[in-house]
C-alpha cells in the first residue's frame, strides 16, 4: 500500500494522513444525511445504510485478498481442526468491534457538532489506551516504557477534551444529563477499553520470527463484527413479531428495510468512507514498536483534528454551524499534545533503530 518501510515515521504519518482524509468524509457525510442536513434521513435510518457500506467495503478486501490466512503463534487442536491460536481472543475483540462500530455513528447523530462527538469519544480511547500500557507492563506483556512526553500530551489531549465537554452554553446539548447519550458513550469506552487490550495483546506477545500480521487480525475481527451485526440486526427486525416489542428507533430500523429512504445509495456509498477509517485506525493503534499511549494519541488526536476540518467544509459548503471559541480553544491544546509527541517519536525512532543495531551484531 505504501512504499515507506514498515515501523518507519514515514509509514506513520501516511497512515494518518488517510486516516484524516477518510475522517473528514465521515463527519461531514454523517450531518449531510441527517438531521437538518439535505437528506432529511432519520438517525437509525442513516445508521443502517452506513454500517452495510462500511462493513461490506472492509469484507470485500479481506476475502478478495485473504487477508485472515493469520499468521500465528502456534496451531490449536478443536475438534478434527487445527486452528491459530489467536482466534481465541481476535474474535472477542470482534464482538466488541460489532458495539464500537453502530456507537461511533450514534455519537455523531446527537445534537452536538461533529467536533465535541470526536473529542469526547477521542478523550476516553486516550485514557484507556494509556491504561492498557500500565496493565501490560505490569503483566511483563508489554516491555517498552511510556515516556514522558507521551504522558504529557495524555494531559494535553484531555484537557482539550474538557474544554469541549464542560465549555457548555446555555443553547448547548446537555450531554451529561442525556440518558441516550450517556449509554452511548459507556458502551462505546467498554466496547473499545477490551479492544485496546487485545489489540496490544496481539502486539506485544509475537514469537520470534512470527510477523506482526496486522492484516490478519483486521480480517478475523471484521468478519466476526459482521457476523454479529447481522445477528442482532435480525434481531431487532424481529422483535415486534417475537418479543412484541416495538419502540420508535425500532419502527424507523425496520421501515429502513422495508421503506428504504429515497437516498438510502448515496448514503450506503457514504459509509464505505467510515469502513475505510476502519482500516487505518486498526492499522495504527496495533503500528510496530509504539506504546498504546503514542498509538491512541496518534490516532485519536488525528480524528480530533480531521473534526475540525468536517466541521468547517460542512459549514461552508452546506451552511452549517462553525466552530466554536471552545472547539479553538481544545484545537490549541491538541496542537501542543501533537508537539509533545512529536519529541516522543523522535525518541521511539531512536530506541528502535539501536535496538536494531544491537541486534545485527
Amino acid at each position: 500500500m505504501f512504499k515507506s518501510s514498515e515501523g518507519s515515521t514515514a509509514r506513520l504519518l501516511q497512515l494518518c494522513m488517510a486516516y484524516f482524509v477518510f475522517y473528514v468524509i465521515t463527519g461531514i457525510t454523517v450531518k449531510y444525511f441527517t438531521g437538518s442536513g439535505f437528506g432529511g434521513m432519520e438517525e437509525t435510518e442513516f445508521l443502517v445504510f452506513s454500517t452495510i457500506g462500511g462493513n461490506a467495503i472492509c469484507l470485500l478486501v479481506v476475502l478478495a485478498f485473504r487477508w485472515y490466512r493469520i499468521k500465528t503463534n502456534k496451531l490449536v487442536k478443536v475438534g478434527h481442526f487445527k486452528l491459530p491460536y489467536e482466534l481465541l481472543y481476535i474474535i472477542p475483540s470482534g464482538i466488541f468491534t460489532a458495539i464500537v462500530i453502530p456507537t461511533t455513528t450514534l455519537m455523531y447523530t446527537l445534537p452536538i457538532s461533529v467536533m465535541v462527538a470526536m473529542v469526547i469519544m477521542r478523550a476516553s480511547v486516550i485514557v484507556i489506551s494509556r491504561v492498557v500500557d500500565a496493565i501490560q507492563i505490569k503483566q511483563n506483556i508489554l516491555k517498552k516504557k511510556v515516556y514522558a512526553e507521551e504522558n504529557i500530551a495524555v494531559a494535553f489531549a484531555l484537557i482539550a477534551a474538557g474544554v469541549n465537554l464542560y465549555w457548555v452554553g446555555d443553547t448547548d446539548f446537555d450531554f451529561v444529563n442525556s440518558l441516550p447519550a450517556v449509554i452511548i458513550l459507556i458502551s462505546y469506552i467498554v466496547a473499545y477499553s477490551f479492544r485496546i487490550y487485545i489489540m496490544n495483546y496481539y502486539k506485544n506477545t509475537r514469537a520470534p520470527g512470527v510477523a506482526l500480521d496486522n492484516n490478519g487480525f483486521f480480517a478475523i475481527e471484521q468478519i466476526t463484527a459482521t457476523i454479529v451485526i447481522v445477528i442482532v440486526a435480525i434481531f431487532i427486525f424481529n422483535s415486534p413479531t417475537w418479543f412484541n416489542a416495538q419502540t420508535e428507533q425500532i419502527s424507523i430500523f425496520r421501515n429502513a428495510f422495508i421503506t428504504p429512504h429515497s437516498l438510502w445509495f448515496p448514503a450506503t456509498l457514504a459509509g464505505v468512507a467510515f469502513g475505510m477509517v476502519a482500516f487505518f485506525s486498526v492499522f495504527i493503534f496495533m503500528y510496530k514498536g509504539r506504546t498504546a499511549t503514542f498509538a491512541g494519541l496518534v490516532n485519536r488526536l488525528t480524528s480530533l483534528v480531521a473534526g475540525t476540518m468536517a466541521t468547517l467544509i460542512f459549514a461552508v459548503w452546506y451552511g452549517g454551524k462553525y466552530p466554536k471559541q471552545q472547539d479553538w480553544v481544545s484545537l490549541i491544546f491538541i496542537f501542543v499534545a501533537v508537539g509533545f509527541l512529536s519529541i516522543a517519536e523522535r525518541k521511539r525512532t531512536l530506541e528502535l533503530t539501536t535496538s536494531g543495531n544491537n541486534n545485527h551484531k
